[in-house]
């Protein structure tokens, strides 16, 4: 039997779907205007500037921000194409392919990146008080340990 949703469930839970939502579509709208690039290209440079060597296997790339190696590949190409990301084969597996950041590539990161953690902050913690940011950490922090129980993969 369905266990439905509550009067305050329901109402939390579209409060929850509407503010992530326009928080995305805000960083992306962010993203666009000031660097021309979606938010979902600047989370693939960040994640490979952080990487040793600047560098991640296809198949780690699309785990650490949550794609599909389809979307993940259609993407690089594209930043491959900029000249931000180039891609080669591993040497000891030649059907790993690697994706390494370049130094053009990593200029747009630190570009960026200052705008991105404004709207980050604008649009989410001014917004809480430091209690509430401590309770949203808690509350993300439980979820995931249901929704990804192998670890975090944003680490």
């Amino acid at each position: 039997m369905a266990r439905w949703l509550d009067d305050g469930e329901q109402q939390t839970w579209r409060a929850y779907l509407w503010s992530t939502q326009l928080l995305h579509e805000a960083l992306d709208r962010q993203m666009q205007q000031e660097s021309g690039i979606p938010q979902s290209y600047y989370v693939m440079l960040a994640m490979l500037s952080e990487a040793p060597g600047r560098s991640r296997t296809m198949t780690e790339l699309a785990r650490v921000t949550r794609g599909s190696p389809s979307k993940v590949s259609h993407a690089v190409r594209k930043l491959e194409e900029s000249g931000w990301v180039r891609r080669h084969k591993h040497p000891d597996d030649a059907r790993t392919t690697i994706a390494t950041l370049t130094d053009e590539g990593y200029a747009v990161v630190v570009k960026a990146a200052p705008g991105h953690v404004e709207a980050v902050r604008e649009n989410l913690f001014d917004l809480l008080t430091p209690e509430q940011t401590e309770q949203l950490g808690a509350i993300c922090r439980a979820m995931l340990a249901r929704l990804d129980p192998d670890g975090p993969s944003f680490r």
